[in-house]
């Protein structure tokens, strides 16, 4: 039998090395600014902010396509540097690598123009500050002439990818294009709420956003949160809750991180992560460390696969952060990106620990509030000295008493050994005055031994019980473990894998981080590491896939957020079991216990597993059922 042998590859003749033209050049490097129409808006925007506009406006044709005009009341450009701009490498921005390093303004490369220009039919009408008039400049003839024009930029991009149609092949529908757009401009307004946007598309006004007075707000926090309102609509305002966090100061002296914006509340989590917002110095940028930091803080408050919404404006010192990275200058590198992790991660969870309960009575109240219930969930007491006799039998609280054991968390059941025959008193139930300051409002019933029905000033109060005992009892189990270990189980035959160099390395230098999860990995050989040991509530798992996902995240984040996560695991199972069951019948002054409790316990508005506890029905909503008041 022939073998048939495979026909020989054609070596291609050889081309000399010569350099490019320079509008070749401009073509390559406009492949990596220019994308679409809205990346040349992106860059106009930027110029514009950064000659200190305060109203912008862009006008489109086709979703961009045939037409992107920016028109801004910047401080303009004078006539002798308008040649110079339509230069590549050609900059106001920054003189030396110094300035580089500490870069504070938005646009920086000094390619945008020139790549644009490239690309397309531009023109350039400018008045500086000062000057008598203004100047237009023809970015294909190089041609100078005085217009018209107040002190500002227009800048006319026509026909965008019109000597490379190839590119405009893989454009999409005008109305795609126009949506990128108006998404390019969204993002630069929730940064600058100083600045007013105003966006026409075939002469027809889009969207506008005006800006908010410096006098109107008298911090940024509010100035921002109105312009959220503007952007996103009442939906972001009302369903999140502000930020403010200053992380401590640097060993060096440097300069601390702070993380400020909104986030929504667990209950605004959407399916797709389309209103999340991340700035750097005020540029929106897409980083994962701090988007694994914010999704890190709603772990235990997020059911599911949802998706938080927020807005974040991180301010770091310049030289800490590389905006250097990619030509559209819409990723960061942190220079310890840990730093940012850790800051993003408690600012979130700091303002997302508050009861929402609680923040929505002093809305409606300024009155103090009465003297609470007896704490008949305290765990550290007897049960006797909690409940009465009779309201024993009906629900046990969890007991804990050390936390240097695990086994010791367990909810432990105290026999009731003797019940009292004389009559039960009436229950003590507080007044109505009482009842219409408490955030959660008076227990007045239990619906089929799942809900406690509740009454405050609003209206009524739903309460999943089992869900609100579940998260009362996990808060208390995690701030009672306190440098604490997971229990271990030695593998009688240890489990051996391939593993990379900086798996060996992180394994050999977080021994001690491993050792307090439960995990033993060592070094077998120098490219292989050996399971020893596992937690003993995972030791029917995949020991591999265990080993190798803890290592990943202690690579990319601090150990101290690994262990918690692992701990965060182990504790939540234990307070679901610990918890209040379904169909146990609860007196009035258990579920008024219940409700005080959840009214004072940090994330007490999400279950574990991100469900809702509870759920306010206004009066407003009561008479809509029984259509008074039609």
């Amino acid at each position: 039998m022939s073998t048939v042998l495979p026909h020989p590859i054609a070596r291609p003749p050889r081309r000399s090395i010569r350099e490019l033209p320079d509008e070749l050049i401009s073509q390559i490097a406009a492949g990596e600014v220019v994308e679409r129409p809205a990346s040349v808006v992106r860059e106009l925007v930027d110029n514009a902010l950064d000659a200190g506009a305060t109203q912008i406006t862009l006008r489109l044709l086709a979703g961009g396509v045939r037409l992107i005009a920016v028109e801004d009341d910047g401080g303009g450009i004078p006539m002798e540097e308008l040649p110079i701009a339509l230069k590549r490498h050609a900059t106001s921005k920054i003189r030396d690598l110094q300035e580089l390093e500490s870069v504070g303004t938005m646009g920086f490369r000094g390619e945008a123009l020139a790549a644009i220009n490239s690309i397309a039919d531009m023109a350039i009408s400018s008045r500086a500050s000062g000057q008598s008039s203004a100047f237009l400049l023809d970015g294909r003839s190089g041609e100078l002439k005085p217009v018209a024009r107040s002190t500002g930029t227009t800048v006319e991009v026509k026909e965008l990818f019109f000597s490379t149609p190839a590119r405009r092949k893989f454009l999409k529908t005008d109305a795609t294009e126009l949506a990128h757009c108006v998404e390019a401009v969204r993002r630069h307004a929730l940064a600058r709420p100083d600045v007013g946007f105003a966006i026409w598309h075939e002469g027809k006004l889009v969207e506008q956003w005006r800006a908010c007075p410096p006098t109107q707000f008298t911090n940024n926090i509010d100035a921002i949160s109105e312009r959220l309102r503007d952007v996103l609509g009442d939906d972001f305002k009302d369903k999140s809750v502000a930020v403010d966090y200053l992380s401590s100061m640097r060993d060096d002296g440097g300069q601390a991180v702070r993380v400020w914006g909104r986030v929504g509340i667990p209950d605004a989590a959407r399916a797709r992560p389309d209103q999340q917002f991340a700035y750097v110095n005020g540029r929106f940028v897409r980083d994962k460390v701090i988007t694994h930091a914010a999704r890190s803080a709603y772990e235990d408050v997020l059911h599911g696969q949802r998706q938080p919404i927020y807005a974040l404006y991180v301010e770091i010192d310049p030289t800490r952060v590389d905006v250097n990275v990619h030509p559209t200058k819409i990723e960061v590198r942190f220079r310890d990106s840990r730093e940012v992790h850790q800051a993003v991660r408690r600012a979130v969870d700091t303002a997302l620990a508050a009861p929402r309960a609680a923040a929505a009575a002093l809305a409606t109240t300024s009155s103090s509030a009465p003297s609470p219930a007896p704490d008949i969930f305290k765990p550290n007491l007897p049960l006797a000295q909690t409940l009465p006799a009779q309201a024993a039998m009906h629900f046990v609280a969890p007991v804990a008493h050390r936390v240097s054991d695990m086994e010791a968390l367990w909810p432990v059941q105290p026999a009731v050994t003797a019940v009292s025959t004389a009559p039960t008193p009436a229950p003590t139930t507080p007044a109505p005055a009482a009842a219409e300051i408490w955030p959660l409002g008076r227990a007045i019933a239990q619906l089929q031994g799942i809900y406690i029905l509740a009454e405050n000033a609003q209206g009524l109060v739903i309460v999943d019980m089992h869900a609100a005992h579940e998260r009362i009892v996990y808060e208390r189990l995690k701030t009672q473990l306190v440098d604490a270990r997971i229990t271990s189980q030695p593998l009688l035959i240890p489990v051996t894998f391939a593993a990379t160099p900086q798996e060996v390395a992180t394994a050999e230098a977080h021994t001690d981080t491993l050792a307090t999860l439960g995990l033993e990995i060592t070094p077998f050989s120098p490219k292989t590491l050996a399971v020893r040991a596992v937690p003993t509530s995972l030791v029917q798992g995949n020991a591999t896939e265990l080993a190798r996902s803890v290592l990943a995240e202690l690579a990319q984040h601090e150990a101290s957020t690994v262990i918690q996560r692992a701990q965060n695991e182990l504790l939540g199972t234990m307070a679901c079991h610990g918890a209040v069951r379904a169909n146990r019948r609860l007196t009035t002054d258990e579920m008024n216990g219940l409700l005080r409790q959840m009214e004072t316990t940090d994330r007490s508005d999400q279950c574990n597993h991100g469900r809702p506890t509870w759920r306010q029905i206004s009066i407003k909503e009561l008479d809509a059922l029984f259509m008074r008041g039609r």
